[in-house]
């Protein structure tokens, strides 16, 4: 009897970790080949406690989301658990998003880069010209679903202390 080119039953989705850090799928998100989607809808709001006040802050003064959002990225990164500051407050990512944005408007340019780490980290599906669409449109919005996926993350932790 040939079983052709499957020899193997399907298996469940597995929590994605990589290296250092915590659970980088915690919905179990199903990964296709070219990725998996975002845990939370560009519009969504998911009940989580801090959601709305991230979102209004995202509204009136994104600086401060963006350089929170980057400094928590960036902990994760190279520490490997969350910041125990949970970004802080204002930082030079934080000022210089919010010169360019108060002074001339463009301060959703250095969201890209950012909604890009976070779609690599995350192994999340899409590509530049989506994140540039995505920022320019929509730059709240943005900011809190990248918010909500590092806070899933830093979630998983709870369970496993930090060193």
């Amino acid at each position: 009897m040939d079983k052709g080119p499957y020899n193997q039953q399907p298996t469940a989705t597995q929590p994605m970790t990589v290296g250092m850090g915590g659970n980088r799928n915690a919905k179990n998100k199903p990964m296709k080949q070219d990725g998996r989607a975002w845990s939370f809808g560009l519009c969504s709001c998911s009940g989580a406690c801090g959601t709305c006040k991230t979102r209004c802050t995202a509204l009136w003064c994104p600086c401060v989301v963006y350089g929170r959002n980057k400094q928590r990225l960036e902990h994760l990164n190279r520490a490997g658990y969350p910041d125990p500051e949970h970004g802080g407050c204002v930082n030079d990512d934080c000022l210089v998003h919010g010169l360019l944005t108060f002074c001339v408007g463009f301060g959703w340019i250095l969201q890209i880069p950012l909604r890009g780490n976070i779609r690599t980290r995350y192994n999340i599906a899409g590509g530049a010209c989506g994140d540039c669409c995505t920022t320019f449109c929509c730059s709240p919005c943005e900011l809190t679903q990248g918010s909500q996926e590092i806070q899933l993350e830093e979630q998983s932790f709870v369970a496993h202390p930090q060193p």
